[in-house]
């Protein structure tokens, strides 16, 4: 028997507040220092994105209908693994379950099955006594659903609210809290319900309120004693590697139809690589997916098909699953390369299987936009939203499917695909075939929960063992060895540097050719400009300071006494989510490089180039041989963690990287985790991604630091405002070394009136602007034919030719030299963002140099 606190949040009907109180109530747990595990009823993708945020761990669905009864509670303790408590969201009407069959699969049932208590949430907006006959008949409804409480949402202080309170007394229920009314605690709808949490930028913020607001209002102790009062579960949490046991013993024939080849693996385990679509498109798919991919063998890697210039190196298995990519049609119709990319792979017969969002992302057309074109179809919006919960039966032997195998699954859009199906179709739903099926492809609008269906996964994963993967500009897939140079650069080498062309003393204006860089590790692009200069050369936002931030750096100096650091460092351990001893405030990013590089005695300690320099130059500084790992344009500059050494103690990786601007998948820096090994991600510029969707600063892992800097985002490069967010042990290191007051009271006030909600709220907005500021400039450089690396950041690494700089310095414009940054060459410049007039005289210069040339 297993004991594990939980309650399901359930209501009368949909728009009550559940998803409010719900997850405002993981928050506000795992503030008072619980584990939470977070978990929803029936098939929803968008509300577990909320708990995950909530809660720092995946979001997990119960649903009997997807994955079958005796599933439920395994699967619930397979997802409250390690947690304190588990908060369960209910999903419509308590009683609303599959129609015509008695409520099957609702959240009743579910409680049923857990043997959970219920909390009911009220929307007493516009109600009074009447609200406890409607608790009192959910209570009374159906004798093995328990109530446990209630939580009054939308209620005003008073006369009515306690009135309430009395009669549900009277009837029993005790009332656990009283919600205010707060209209910016709503989540924007969609066409298809909630926007997902990667899509909002303010979700961090919103999460915080929430938390704010329910601990504030809600009972919390009373609503743990309910939790509490929930009795062991018996059996055994599910097990991927044990569910695909299963499968294979019942009798599913799982032989693959996709013919033996010996393909590319992933150099690291070797095991083969499934490439899964994630980023703001593609954020719907069950975390059991991928869980039972990684059981069987494969190493699962996501890509963004926003941003990725290509699938991951060594890809032999793409799984495209759910999202809205309707709302991103001409994004990721720009993305030209991944596109050709995914076609080719898929038309070289690697396996691959794609859900709703995935089936739009392959067909031709999504509205008249074009897409990867791997199936013959052309897609659209429709007035009419498809929503059901069907028993759907295999239309034929498959990449996944034998003719005749019925799953459940269910359907939820509002797109058409002409034609709904092909020659051969995936499913017959309500006897009409739909879909596009083959040996190596499945594609249609039915998601599938693999954890009721494991032999989906098992016969996806034995293809992907057998197929020979996508096929390169070569013809075979090239090696982490072939893409990423590794050399080892020893302390001493920096002499060898010296003979670089550097620019001219500042305010000189003159031509940058047959100087020196003296060390061009140290080489920043504040000595790039001078006077009468037009600057595109250092990333520093280039308006005004917010009036309370100048405010709060001007009364840091009315004091005599001595920096105190700890109100900042408290502030920002608040807005992260994390514990004191988990972030240490710096002098700018520039001290926690230095300070990484004295805590240890490192014995190989990698930087990943091109990147900023100041790590590398402090590891040398401090004695150390640095090994470079660096990444190739050809391929995007895109990480691939298999290229770092297996024996570094120590790597060092940008994330979004500065010249480059790549901003790479969480997922992809999580794989370079390994016992024994620090990684340090320097996310100086992550402020400048709209939502921050790739951010690792509410990460808790072993190993892990997280740097942040306020210099460039907030226009205060003087200051040398920065902090470090991660590993404790790591940061107790880290302290060990760093000098006393090394943190100014000025750079102490920033960092805490930077960590508040106005100025999250402002930083979005500032993120915002650079976002279009830089779609401007990306555009007029794809007009001019000029080559550039696609940006997540707030500048563009461009590749214009060798001269064009000095050039661009004669007509008054500078910009940032990349050939100081190792694997870059003198036909390469940074520029950075900067409004829509200046750019325009940027991009008119370069006409001019090329019309010139």
């Amino acid at each position: 028997m297993v004991t594990l606190p939980r309650l399901v949040v359930a209501a009368p009907s949909t728009g009550s507040g559940k998803t409010t109180v719900a997850t405002g109530l993981m928050a506000a747990l795992r503030s008072a220092g619980h584990e939470v595990s977070g978990h929803k009823v029936g098939p929803d993708y968008i509300d577990p994105g909320y708990h995950a945020l909530a809660t720092g761990r995946p979001g997990r669905n119960l649903d009997p209908h997807l994955v079958g009864e005796s599933r439920v509670v395994p699967l619930l303790l397979h997802g409250a693994a390690g947690a304190d408590v588990a908060v369960i969201e209910g999903v419509m009407g308590l009683y609303d379950g599959r129609l015509g069959t008695d409520g099957f699969a609702s959240t009743a049932h579910v409680a049923e099955l857990t043997s959970s208590p219920v909390v009911l949430v009220l929307d007493i907006a516009r109600m009074s006594r009447s609200a406890a006959a409607i608790a009192a008949g959910m209570a009374a409804f159906d004798p093995s659903v328990r109530i446990g409480g209630v939580v009054l949402n939308r209620c005003s202080p008073g006369r009515n609210a306690e009135e309430i309170r009395r009669a549900l007394e009277q009837v029993g229920l005790p009332v656990l809290g009283m919600l205010p009314r707060d209209e910016t605690l709503a989540s924007p709808s969609r066409h298809l319900g909630l926007v997902p949490v990667a899509e909002r930028d303010e979700s961090v913020a919103l999460i915080e309120r929430l938390g704010e607001q329910v601990a504030a209002h809600l009972d919390l102790p009373a609503l743990l004693e309910v939790a509490r009062s929930a009795p062991a579960l018996g059996g055994d949490p599910w097990d991927p590697v044990a569910a695909l046991r299963e499968s294979d013993r019942v009798g599913f024939d799982t032989a693959s139809l996709v013919p033996h080849d010996a393909g590319s693996t992933s150099a690291a385990s070797g095991r083969p690589v499934v490439a899964v679509a994630g980023g703001r498109a593609f954020t719907f798919r069950y975390p059991e997916t991928e869980e039972l991919l990684a059981a069987a063998g494969c190493d699962v890697r996501s890509f963004d098909p926003l941003t990725d210039p290509a699938l991951p190196e060594g890809t032999r298995g793409i799984y495209l699953g759910g999202g809205f990519p309707e709302m991103y049609a001409a994004d990721l119709a720009a993305n030209t390369s991944l596109l050709r990319d995914l076609r080719d792979a898929v038309a070289a017969g690697v396996p691959t299987v794609a859900e709703c969002a995935g089936l739009l992302y392959l067909a031709e057309s999504l509205d008249g936009v074009h897409m990867a074109g791997a199936i013959p179809a052309h897609a659209a919006m429709s007035e009419r939203l498809t929503l059901r919960y069907p028993v759907a039966t295999a239309a034929c032997d498959s990449l996944l499917t034998r003719a005749g195998e019925q799953v459940t699954g269910h359907e939820f859009h509002r797109t058409t695909t002409t034609p709904p199906a092909g020659a051969q179709a995936a499913w017959t739903v309500d006897s009409t075939p739909t879909g596009f099926s083959s040996d190596t492809l499945h594609a249609s609008y039915l998601h599938v929960h693999w954890a009721g269906h494991p032999h989906l996964a098992r016969r996806f994963a034995d293809a992907v063992q057998r197929s020979a993967g996508r096929p390169t500009s070569a013809g075979r897939a090239a090696s982490a060895s072939e893409r990423v140079e590794t050399n080892t650069v020893p302390s001493s080498a920096k002499a060898d540097r010296v003979g670089l062309d550097a620019p001219p003393p500042s305010g000189s204006g003159g031509s940058t050719s047959g100087g020196g860089v003296a060390d061009p590790l140290r080489h920043h692009g504040d000595v790039e400009v001078g006077e009468g200069l037009l600057d595109f050369a250092v990333n520093v936002y280039p308006e005004p300071r917010p009036g309370w931030l100048d405010e709060a750096l001007h009364e840091s100096l009315a004091s005599a006494a001595y920096p105190d650091e700890e109100p900042a460092r408290a502030a920002l351990a608040k807005h992260h989510g994390r514990e004191r001893a988990e972030v240490l405030p710096t002098a700018g990013a520039a001290e926690a490089f230095t300070l990484v590089a004295r805590a240890r005695p490192w014995r190989k300690p990698v930087v990943v180039h091109p990147q900023f320099t100041e790590p590398h130059a402090a590891l040398e500084q401090a004695g150390h041989t640095v090994t470079e790992v660096r990444l190739r344009a050809e391929d995007g500059f895109a990480l691939d963690p298999a290229a770092v050494p297996d024996d570094a103690d120590l790597v060092v990786v940008g994330n979004p990287t500065n010249p480059t601007g790549a901003l790479h998948p969480a997922e992809t820096v999580r794989a370079l985790l390994r016992p024994g090994r620090l990684v340090v991600v320097d996310e100086a510029f992550m402020d400048a991604v709209p939502g921050e969707p790739e951010t690792l600063t509410a990460e808790r892992a072993e190993g892990l630091l997280v740097i942040r800097s306020l210099t460039k985002h907030w226009s205060i490069p003087g200051v040398r405002a920065g902090y470090v967010v991660g590993d404790a042990a790591a940061i107790s290191d880290l302290e060990a070394v760093r000098t006393p007051w090394s943190v100014s009271a000025t750079a102490a006030a920033a960092m805490l009136a930077c960590a508040t909600e106005r100025a999250s709220a402002e930083a979005r907005e500032r993120a915002e602007r650079i976002a279009a500021w830089r779609d401007h400039l990306e555009a007029g450089l794809r007009e001019q034919q000029i080559e550039y690396v696609p940006s997540a950041a707030s500048f563009v690494l461009a590749r214009p030719g060798a001269g064009v700089r000095d050039a661009l310095r004669e007509q008054g414009i500078a910009v940032r030299r990349a050939d100081t940054f190792p694997g870059l060459g003198p036909d390469w410049m940074r520029i950075a963002v900067r409004p829509e007039g200046p750019t325009d005289q940027l991009l008119a210069a370069l006409r001019r140099t090329w019309e010139a040339s």
